[in-house]
């Protein structure tokens, strides 16, 4: 069952901060509405808050602090560390809840709010919904604790050494990283500290890059939506790997030696391929996306492993993980989930998955990504005004359903609204770029002349 959403979005709440919903007086709110979910008995409850680099984390900080001590429940502040991270001390301090304000991969100007549950999972959509009808419903504005049952704060300042055992302890003992040289792009983001860290303690010799925040430069011309900055350093320090980060750390992507891209799709195969090696598990499944690419469901069926899709969005994908009792999931963007080792999408833990992978069998990363035969696929991001159901424009439905029978069984369109942005995307894949290319203008050329639309094609990735 869908659940209509006011604020929140595929991951989270984003916008420009300091503009509503991404403003102090909505995060004090929410503070309050989700300190009201996660109460349970009459005990003193405790809600996690990390952060990444932003500058306006400390205001948005501020506020949801405010908002859970109203409501008698206490704060612990582990301040800038990666996503993952603040799940896996929301688990370990045992908190009721944890909270993370973030963007992830986008601009600094912007900023984000998302909520895990006290096991470290992100919340499911009802859950989310109960806490936008408490910030816009004023059901518990009476809800005011006074004197000794107003809620305190404090600070825990060992926060990304806990964290960083934590992550080293995914990597098996009996191998290290001596030998390897590794280029690790920071994003100016949350794992500025713990990443290169990591890698250094394994035995590799690091060459970090954007790893000195100032609160501004996160994700400038760096990270993981600039890859191109870690294929350059790859090729100039003839490392063996590179590992690109987004500003909040949950995610990866790995350039290999010769400084070509390995993405999220590539790295489910490896590990897919690793994992099931043998016959050593009987349900050969992993977890993907609607976006992951058609190659990647053509070399795991030829392996005999089943890739199950869900919508974009890596909490979508643990559901479907843990419904179905999957231990590997992932996205193409490079959130990839463990959930043997981690509940959320981790990039430093699926940097070591992969980096396990390659000492264990002594193989360059090249080798191991070419086990995926890649698909063409083409993006076209549409701009638009407004939300509407797809499927009551004929013109649109119909000219997607005249693209994908020329496809046939060599490819597949998806047409669909961004969870974070104000866009229609169209993607096409299929063996031949050039004609890919052509039935994804077409159809964002529809999609531009629907009522809110852009009236063009947006921009194209590939």
């Amino acid at each position: 069952m869908s659940v209509k959403r006011r604020i929140f979005g595929t991951d989270g709440i984003r916008g420009k901060a300091n503009i509503e919903p991404m403003n102090s007086e909505t995060a004090l709110k929410l503070g309050r509405a989700c300190a009201h979910v996660f109460r349970k008995g009459k005990r003193r409850h405790r809600i996690l808050i990390g952060k990444d680099t932003r500058l306006s984390g400390y205001m948005l900080e501020s506020a949801l602090t405010s908002g859970i001590c109203s409501m008698g429940m206490d704060v612990i502040l582990v301040g800038p560390l990666p996503t993952p991270g603040i799940a896996f001390m929301t688990r370990s301090l045992r908190a009721d809840a944890g909270v993370v304000i973030s963007a992830s991969h986008n601009p600094f100007a912007d900023n984000g709010i998302k909520f895990f549950s006290r096991q470290g999972f992100k919340l499911p959509d009802a859950t989310e919904a109960e806490i936008e009808d408490l910030v816009f419903s004023g059901r518990i504005d009476h809800i005011r604790p006074t004197a000794r049952a107003i809620g305190k704060a404090s600070r825990v300042d060992d926060a990304v050494g806990r964290y960083v055992e934590f992550a080293k302890n995914s990597f098996p003992r009996e191998h290290t990283l001596e030998g390897m040289k590794i280029v690790v792009d920071c994003a100016n983001g949350a794992s500025y500290k713990a990443s290169p860290l990591i890698l250094r303690e394994l035995g590799a010799e690091v060459v970090t890059l954007n790893a000195d925040p100032d609160g501004r430069n996160i994700n400038r011309r760096c990270g993981s939506v600039h890859p191109e900055v870690v294929q350059r350093a790859v090729r100039r320090h003839r490392a063996d790997v590179g590992l690109s980060h987004d500003g909040d750390g949950d995610r990866v992507l790995m350039v290999d030696e010769k400084g070509g891209l390995v993405d999220g799709d590539q790295i489910l195969a490896i590990c897919a391929f690793d994992r099931f090696d043998g016959g050593r598990r009987r349900k050969k499944e992993i977890v993907g996306t609607v976006m992951s690419n058609y190659g990647l469901e053509v070399t795991l069926k030829e392996a005999g492993i089943n890739l199950l899709r869900t919508p974009v969005g890596d909490r979508y994908v643990v559901e479907e993980m843990r419904r179905r009792g999957c231990q590997l999931g992932g996205e193409q963007s490079g959130h990839i989930v463990f959930l043997d080792f981690q509940t959320t999408g981790d990039g430093i833990i699926t940097a070591l998955q992969v980096l396990s992978v390659m000492a264990r069998k002594g193989s360059a990363l090249s080798r191991l990504a070419a086990v995926m035969k890649r698909y063409p696929q083409v993006l076209v991001n549409v701009p638009v005004k407004a939300r509407a159901d797809l499927g009551d424009f004929p013109e649109l439905t119909s000219t997607i359903a005249r693209e994908e029978k020329k496809l046939g069984k060599t490819g597949r369109v998806l047409v669909r609204f961004s969870g974070t942005e104000p866009k229609v995307r169209v993607m096409v894949e299929g063996q031949s770029r050039r004609r890919i290319e052509a039935m994804a203008a077409r159809i964002a050329g529809v999609v531009a002349r629907l009522p809110g639309g852009s009236g063009s094609g947006g921009r194209k990735k590939s």
